[in-house]
């Protein structure tokens, strides 16, 4: 007789294995390598996409997942196929991407699914290709996108409170979400309807303000769960980092390193995905450079999926724009830059390459990983082993890691005397031949290259017209309105205006003492006039919002004139209670009358949205002739730049370096490439972002381009760039091992593709282009980086020769390490392990 409580748990699998089911799956991803056996339920293969705890099961197969974050709108259109093409030529089988409520309907009842935010065109175009989808519903995203996703208007809706369980936030989240399911429903995008999602996600993060909400936000957690099953997607749903996520939906990890700070899914039937493998950091006006080295990144990985872990996802793989007014508060325009693809949709490596390789390595792990059982050994002090093997069978994969992070170890493994580096995993698909170390990089490098355009910048010709600050505004309140209902999320701007009678006796009588105009604020920032005159600005950060404007000021006897621009950088991205953020001025003082401090904050106040360049929507050509524009002086605040620039030659993207400008906008023909902010320093005395991207879609052989500058900056040197990555290095030594590329399984079995296995440089051209020069080559102990390679202390002379043999007037060129050149009496390195480090030139 069975026990019941192992009838129950047998039936309830058994459930599991079902409760996605649906019997018009189509296999997406067809896989040659071993480990596809398939997973029947009575006999019966299991179709539709379910789960066990060991994987994701589609179609009746287990699926070891490399997923990319591509988010639709933070490109073009027709940049999707390249960067889909791209993702799935380094290993992705998967493109996730959130959903963003406000682009979809940002007036109440008006959709938009057009242009960048046809989602349905491009979760289609993902099909095409053939990989999967995921597709995180939210609505809540965070993403560092305006607002979070969450439309403005939802703010105004009475007795609102964002992300918990009030009746408001959920009717209107209930029919957003139920839109956009049925909408890919509707069209057959779901796995158990012969599309590409396999994944959803509801909510984003929770976790996190869960405990401000106090019971309200468990009961809303469940809610949320109950939500999303019921709109019969038959898929299994998502919430990351969401510990008491409700069954069956599945929770999962957000960081660095969740092979080693994930708590695990919440019940034992539940797989252990990644969904945010944050590939660098995002950035916001004011910082510094952020990386995130490849080696950590795949470190990271393989961690991961030796412990279980059967989905990745970068977050981003490709990061992309915020175009227009999209970014969240003080985020660049540039995002993610630093992913696999930099914003121009191009291969940042050493990166794209050296993750392909791991998804390589892993995908060749597959039998051991899904079918095997895992031990772990302990191989020295920071050494370990992770084994999976299969019984009874030959199927084997190990994972040493050498978790020391200052030195190399030798281990031995199963009689085998190997090297790791410090910190770093080397893989063995079957338990014997290492073909990845995360350490030892294999894959080529590469250098952007930001060219000034011959023919954008000839004749590239300016002319401006200034804003004048307005006097005695309508719609009068007797204090500042707050910043963010103001506006409305409808411009970054608002006026303030105020006037003031001061007496003969009222102002210093010393002509060395001036009166302070005092400005404390709520965010995001400031300019100030006086008498029309331009006084100065001030703004918070992204860290602390707040901030106080003092400015010495010119007063008159008689009737004085405040003008207040308060601006916003983005609207709020996170956090609880996102509904109760404000902005804008709170307090205004003069300081220094000589009958004491005025405070002027109630002395009634003129208010006006917008300022009148955009309400004549100069940007536009249309536009652009409802004023009289003039030759540029030497620069001034808030003064709009008008200029026509012929297309860049070739078709390499396009940015715009906005060299001696301050903060401001630009707009390409009428449409907004973003905010910038030159004049914000990070740390290191730099502006934070530089060169704004130019999508090709958005020109024209003749185009406008207007710059909307705030403070003062000139835009002289402002030149168009192209974008291309053609010089490409390559950094490998004695002790790498074999590119994972190099080998397969075959019969259950690792075998290798060639003869030779021996270390060697293997380097390429982007897309048709040859190599033009050796621009740097030393066999010895060379240092440096691609584009900043040195020479150490000892190298072989023939260096340059022998690779412009191998390389020059090629695609391509493999250089094998042990080549007769490197080894003969030349050799002036024989005390070391020697490395190649070649930079070639591509055109």
């Amino acid at each position: 007789m069975v026990e019941p409580r192992r009838l129950l748990l047998i039936f309830f699998l058994s459930t599991l294995l079902i409760a996605y089911s649906n019997a018009n799956v189509e296999e997406i991803q067809k896989d040659t390598e071993e480990g596809d056996e398939e997973v029947k339920v009575g006999g019966q293969k299991a179709l539709g996409v379910t789960y066990d705890a060991r994987s994701l099961i589609i179609n009746g197969k287990r699926e070891l997942l490399f997923s990319g974050a591509i988010h639709y709108p933070r490109s073009t259109p027709d940049m999707w196929p390249d960067l889909i093409k791209k993702a799935k030529q380094g290993g992705i089988n998967a493109i996730e991407t959130y959903v963003f409520w406000n682009g979809h309907e940002p007036v109440e009842g008006q959709y938009n699914f057009e242009g960048e935010f046809d989602l349905v065109k491009f979760i289609k175009l993902i099909h095409e290709h053939k990989l999967y989808a995921v597709v995180r519903v939210g609505p809540f995203i965070q993403a560092e996108w305006n607002h979070g996703g969450l439309p403005y208007w939802l703010r105004e809706v009475p007795g609102i409170i964002f992300r918990s369980d009030n009746e408001p936030f959920k009717k209107h989240m209930k029919r957003f979400v139920t839109l956009i399911v049925d909408k890919l429903k509707q069209e057959k995008l779901f796995a158990p309807q012969g599309g590409p999602i396999i994944l959803a996600q509801i909510e984003n993060e929770y976790n996190t303000i869960q405990r401000a909400f106090r019971e309200k936000g468990d009961s809303y957690v469940q809610w949320a769960g109950k939500l999303a099953l019921s709109l019969n997607a038959n898929v299994p749903w998502i919430m990351c980092k969401q510990r008491d996520a409700p069954d069956p939906i599945i929770n999962t990890c957000n960081g660095r390193h969740c092979g080693d700070t994930f708590y695990g899914p919440n019940k034992r039937n539940k797989p252990a995905l990644w969904t945010e493998n944050w590939t660098a950091q995002y950035r916001v006006f004011g910082d510094p450079p952020s990386q995130r080295s490849a080696e950590d990144l795949a470190y990271s990985v393989a961690r991961f999926f030796s412990k279980n872990g059967s989905m990745v996802n970068y977050y981003m793989y490709y990061g992309g724009t915020n175009f227009g007014r999209t970014s969240a508060s003080f985020t660049t325009t540039r995002y993610y830059d630093e992913g696999p693809l930099d914003e121009f949709g191009l291969q940042r490596e050493p990166k794209w390459g050296h993750l392909k390789d791991v998804h390589r390595a892993l995908s060749l792990c597959k039998r051991a990983l899904f079918w095997g059982f895992p031990t772990t050994l302990k191989l020295g002090p920071d050494q370990q082993a992770i084994v999976w093997q299969q019984p009874g069978t030959s199927a084997c994969a190990a994972f040493l890691a050498n978790n020391n992070t200052r030195l190399a170890q030798h281990v031995n493994f199963r009689g085998q005397d190997i090297r790791l580096p410090a910190r770093s995993i080397s893989v063995l698909p079957d338990c014997k031949t290492v073909v990845f170390n995360t350490q030892l990089v294999t894959t080529q490098h590469n250098s952007r290259n930001f060219v000034r355009s011959e023919i954008a910048n000839k004749n590239f010709n300016w002319e401006m017209y200034r804003e004048v600050p307005p006097v005695g505004l309508g719609f009068k309140f007797d204090v500042p309105r707050e910043l963010f209902h103001l506006t409305k999320d409808t411009t970054d701007y608002a006026w303030y205006t105020t006037s003031l009678l001061l007496g003969r006796r009222d102002l210093p009588m010393k002509k060395n003492v001036r009166p302070v105009l005092r400005v404390a604020s709520l965010g995001h920032g400031i300019h100030a006039y006086v008498n029309g005159e331009y006084a100065g600005s001030a703004h918070g950060s992204k860290v602390e919002k707040s901030f106080v404007l003092q400015r010495a000021v010119s007063l008159k006897e008689g009737e004085n004139h405040i003008a207040l621009l308060g601006y916003l950088v983005g609207l709020p991205d996170s956090g609880a209670y996102m509904e109760k953020r404000f902005a804008g001025p709170r307090s205004i003082t003069i300081l220094g009358l000589n009958t004491g401090t005025l405070d002027i904050s109630q002395n009634g106040w003129g208010h006006q949205v917008g300022i009148d360049g955009e309400k004549k929507k100069l940007f536009t050509e249309e536009g652009s002739k409802s004023v009289q524009w003039t030759k540029p002086d030497q620069g001034g605040p808030l003064t709009w730049y008008k200029g026509y620039f012929d297309a860049p030659e070739g078709d390499n993207p396009v940015a715009i370096v906005m060299t001696g400008m301050g903060k401001g906008m630009v707009w390409i023909n009428g449409r907004s490439i973003g905010r910038y902010w030159n004049n914000y320093l990070s740390p290191l005395k730099k502006p934070t972002q530089s060169e704004y991207h130019i999508p090709r879609a958005y020109l024209k052989p003749k185009n406008l381009i207007v710059l909307l500058e705030e403070e003062g900056g000139n835009p002289k040197d402002v030149h168009i760039v192209t974008v291309n990555r053609d010089t490409i290095c390559s950094a490998v030594s004695e002790i790498h091992p074999p590119s994972p590329r190099l080998f397969e399984t075959k019969n259950g079995s690792l075998q290798a593709k060639v003869n030779d296995l021996k270390p060697r440089a293997e380097l390429k051209c982007p897309g048709k282009k040859q190599i033009v020069a050796v621009e740097f080559a030393s066999y010895g102990d060379p240092f440096g980086a691609c584009g900043a390679y040195f020479i150490g202390n000892c190298t072989a002379p023939e260096s340059k020769q022998v690779v412009e043999k191998y390389c020059l007037g090629k695609p391509s060129c493999q250089i094998p390490l042990d080549s007769i050149p490197f080894s003969n009496q030349n050799d002036a390195c024989t005390h070391l392990r020697k490395t190649l480090a070649v930079q070639l030139k591509c055109a």
